[in-house]
């Protein structure tokens, strides 16, 4: 759910941050198990009633100026893991501060007695040749943390969760190999006054017993002009999922609030192929954004690799749910042994109660490599908090590979978009480029593979005044039973995008999704 509430500012709540910093700890030491968002969220509220402080960096020079080649070779020893002798299935281990992570990060650890930080101790590492002076390591402190649980094998800790940077983050569940990551929240993303990255500053994590299968994190954030405070609860399976609740508080006004952020790589696929030769047929993290509106709509627009920033908004009211998704399972699609681009998971926010006006914000960035996140999208309100409130929000963050499990079982979906020189076939059965550009959809779903390959499946298309629409036809595809559209149109201005969307219909019955597609502009 998203709400906004209502909190005094003024001297009251300047006294307040003081009483807070001194006392929380030690009120909480004494009844632990009292620990809650709302602990977090009047450290929050404290925090933006009073003028932002920079973080301090504690890092050596040495550690700041590493390579990252270096930097990897700071690994944490498994022998130390935290909670490795205790009843409980999960395991945190720690990030060591290096490079560009040079803010320490302040971890507790919430039991049934008690609340207590988490120290850092240089011993809990492994620096693998690299030297440093053992005097300026001391009292360092973490750079973030990651969660193990025995996610694949009864007897063996994987990786499930990992935080670090900001307010970044990264889920995965059984099979799957990291991917998109998720972020606290997003401020002024792609505005000309550049982006404000806010950070988690501290986090208090709860000890689960032996039969818990989920983890309880709590988060502060903090920024410029944001803070924010955030419960978290994740529930490791073969889809993993994070449970969200988060009090966000603004000291001033920004120009674009981002809920539910994800982020993401797409460099070329299917219907934006190499510029140059490259044995992967596909390279990205995730494919295509996904929208569930509020009217039971269903959209999906492939990603781009655009020649210039490209930032797309939908208008939404109320959406049940948005995400960046990657539904190309097969290996031969990519062809990548090392990096598996079909084990990476898809994320799906699936929002809780109603979040009003606003719209599902979609940003893409040009890259030259795979090394580039460039994908960018989040709910954007239309109206944001005033300071002196809090905007109050609930969503579930789902890191599947099982992607028609998030789809609603009625309407077919969009299984892949191609883009192709359009032609003509001449008498002689030779293909003659005509200029135009030709876009191949297919659609496929159990609603379709019920249907006679002679049903009256139409499509409802729309395109903007910058193309000549030549050609729209659709045919049953034998292969996967389901309808391929072939759209062939002829752009006016290259210079300008061309925005279309298309769906399958019987009548007046929606039979799919709504595919929504942009040409990127071409100079």
């Amino acid at each position: 759910m998203l709400r906004i509430f209502q909190w005094k500012t003024g001297s009251q709540s300047a006294r307040m941050l003081a009483g807070l910093a001194g006392g929380l700890c030690m009120l909480l030491a004494g009844n632990a198990l009292a620990f809650g968002l709302d602990d977090v969220a009047e450290r929050a509220q404290a925090l933006a009633a009073s003028g932002y402080e920079e973080p301090v960096s504690n890092l050596p020079a040495e550690l700041r100026k590493m390579a990252f080649a270096d930097y990897q070779r700071l690994r944490f020893n498994p022998e130390h893991a935290y909670w490795k002798d205790a009843e409980t299935p999960f395991h945190l281990q720690f990030y060591h501060q290096g490079m560009h992570f040079d803010t320490p990060v302040r971890i507790n650890e919430i039991t049934a007695t008690d609340v207590r930080e988490i120290r850092y101790d240089p011993a809990m590492f492994q620096f693998d040749g690299v030297e440093i002076d053992p005097a300026a390591l001391e009292g360092l402190g973490f750079a973030g943390f990651k969660v193990l649980y025995p996610l694949n094998k009864k007897d063996k800790q994987d990786e499930v969760m990992t935080l670090l940077g900001a307010s970044y983050f990264r889920i995965i569940g059984k099979g799957q190999w990291y991917g998109l990551s998720a972020r606290g929240l997003a401020i002024d993303t792609a505005l000309p006054v550049g982006e404000e990255f806010p950070r988690f500053r501290e986090f208090w994590v709860e000890r689960p017993q032996a039969d818990r299968r989920n983890l309880v994190i709590y988060a502060l954030l903090d920024s410029p002009r944001a803070t924010g405070a955030y419960r978290m609860v994740l529930t490791p399976g073969k889809d993993s999922t994070l449970d969200v609740q988060a009090k966000v508080y603004l000291r001033e006004p920004v120009g674009k609030l981002g809920i539910a952020p994800l982020t993401s790589m797409f460099l070329f696929g299917a219907n934006q192929p190499s510029d140059s030769l490259n044995f992967r047929p596909q390279l990205h993290d995730s494919e295509g954004l996904a929208i569930h509106a509020g009217n039971g709509e269903w959209l999906w627009r492939p990603l781009n690799n655009p020649k210039r920033l490209a930032v797309s908004a939908f208008s939404v009211e109320n959406p049940r749910g948005f995400g960046l998704m990657q539904r190309t399972r097969d290996f031969n699609r990519y062809e990548d042994l090392d990096d598996r681009y079909e084990l990476r998971p898809s994320g799906w926010v699936e929002t809780r109660g109603d979040w009003g006006k606003g719209h599902v914000e979609l940003v893409e960035i040009p890259t030259p490599d795979e090394t580039n996140d460039n994908i960018v999208a989040f709910w954007s309100p239309e109206k944001q908090p005033e300071p002196g409130q809090s905007l109050d929000l609930e969503y579930r963050l789902h890191f599947s590979m099982d992607e028609p499990s998030l789809h609603d079982p009625k309407l077919a979906w969009v299984q892949q978009t191609r883009v192709s020189a359009g032609d003509v076939k001449q008498a002689n059965l030779i293909r003659q480029p005509d200029g135009s550009t030709a876009l191949i959809v297919d659609f496929v779903g159990p609603v379709l593979e019920q249907l006679a390959e002679d049903a009256p499946v139409t499509t409802r298309v729309s395109i903007d005044d910058n193309a000549e629409l030549v050609e729209n036809n659709l045919r049953y595809n034998t292969v996967t039973k389901g309808w391929r559209l072939t759209l062939r149109l002829k752009v006016r201005d290259p210079a300008r995008p061309v925005e279309m969307r298309a769906a399958l219909v019987d009548g007046e019955k929606t039979l799919s999704e709504t595919w929504t597609y942009q040409i990127p502009p071409h100079e």
